[in-house]
């Protein structure tokens, strides 16, 4: 049952990174998802193995990006659950309160961004593991640890079982034939998503438990004051930075080169360690800049992020596949480089986009949107801070 819960002992101060880092997070997450939308045949060519296969050069970019980003989102979403559940016992508010009313909207939005534009949506899974975690983030540490460690146990037990599977078979096992659409017809798309979504939806069975873990950790990390700047939130800094780019990177280099059998391990259990790396970077360099024209276009990224992360793959869209202007198929023999064009023109779009929206507006138009379905019309007393994926890591003011 939901309940009044004690607040916590100390109030966070104004986190000045965190729009920062939720727009080099959103922006990071299209550096590896325009992979997918520059592929000949779309995602869905990707995903069923068609097209020639990555050069070195290739591998090298992808393995940038590849997880890292989405980990570093993933985390800042667990950071905004931590400050929405604060918010709500110093109002004196009981939570989870009507939080699922908010995950159910972020599904909703997910499902929609998944059957309209992306196959590779990650909303639907955030939707499901933040429900679980706004019942957990209030809970002695005991309880989240022991959380943390039994999912995440169990998850890294599976993900070493199918890697040993993959590495044991000759091909890896037999798996269903993937349905694919031309890139001509946006509908076509449209109902390939929709017949094929068990098995396009799969990996959902990974970024919820993952997410889980993620979300409680990055509730921890603010409870721990590693976004704080403070002496210990430095010397936290300084051992996610070690244990990032010391440990998770050299690891991420080696599976990036080691072969497919090594995928699950390449994307979803070494980039969160570098993901906390970048938190710590990031969040230190914020911290002691003063800020500038670069800082302030990618913090409006941030603070339109849910936006921002829909736009980018409708421009792709757009850009990519042959209803549209049909690049990943003139471009073919010009990867990888033409791959790095799109992202860097498609980051820019996003950077104007925000910054002009900003200028008139508090919030991004999704999150406008999301605020509205949200909030209580008979009310006046202010709505939990934010909403969606956004708003989920808004930072608090006071």
């Amino acid at each position: 049952m939901p309940t009044a819960l004690a607040a916590p002992t100390t109030t966070p101060a104004r986190i000045t990174s965190l729009d920062v880092l939720r727009g080099v997070a959103i922006l990071g997450t299209f550096a590896s998802n325009a992979w997918l939308f520059a592929h000949p045949g779309g995602p869905t060519a990707w995903f069923a193995g068609g097209g020639p296969a990555p050069d070195v050069v290739e591998t090298a970019l992808r393995t940038l990006a590849n997880g890292k980003f989405l980990a570093l989102l993933t985390l800042l979403f667990g950071v905004g659950i931590e400050l929405q559940y604060r918010s709500a016992v110093r109002r004196g508010a009981r939570w989870p309160g009507r939080y699922p009313v908010r995950a159910g909207i972020l599904f909703v939005e997910g499902l929609v961004h998944y059957v309209l534009v992306f196959e590779f949506d990650v909303l639907m899974g955030y939707a499901v593991a933040s429900l679980l975690v706004a019942y957990l983030v209030g809970r002695s540490d005991r309880v989240v640890r022991a959380w943390m460690a039994v999912v995440g146990g169990l998850y890294l037990l599976g993900i070493g079982a199918v890697t040993a599977l993959l590495l044991v078979l000759p091909g890896g096992p037999e798996v269903p034939e993937p349905a694919t659409a031309s890139t001509a017809s946006w509908w076509a798309q449209v109902l390939v998503r929709l017949d094929s979504a068990g098995l396009y939806r799969i990996e959902l069975v990974l970024i919820v438990p993952s997410a889980t873990v993620l979300f409680l950790l990055g509730s921890r990390l603010v409870r721990a004051g590693a976004l704080a700047d403070t002496p210990d939130g430095e010397r936290i800094r300084r051992r996610l930075m070690v244990l990032g780019f010391g440990v998770g990177a050299p690891l991420n280099l080696l599976t990036a080169f080691a072969g497919p059998a090594w995928l699950l391990v390449d994307r979803y259990v070494l980039p969160p360690l570098i993901a906390l790396g970048l938190l710590g970077l990031i969040t230190g360099i914020v911290l002691r800049s003063r800020g500038g024209a670069p800082r302030r276009a990618v913090a409006a990224v941030g603070r339109t992020a849910l936006s921002c992360y829909v736009l980018q793959n409708v421009l792709a869209s757009v850009l990519c596949y042959d209803w549209g202007l049909g690049l990943a198929t003139r471009f073919a023999d010009a990867r990888p480089w033409w791959v790095v064009g799109l992202w860097a023109a498609v980051s820019l779009a996003l950077v104007l986009f925000a910054t002009l929206w900003l200028r008139r507006f508090e919030r991004g138009p999704l999150e406008l949107v999301v605020q509205r379905v949200y909030a209580r019309p008979a009310r006046p007393a202010p709505s939990p801070t934010g909403a969606g994926l956004a708003d989920a890591v808004r930072q608090e003011h006071h």
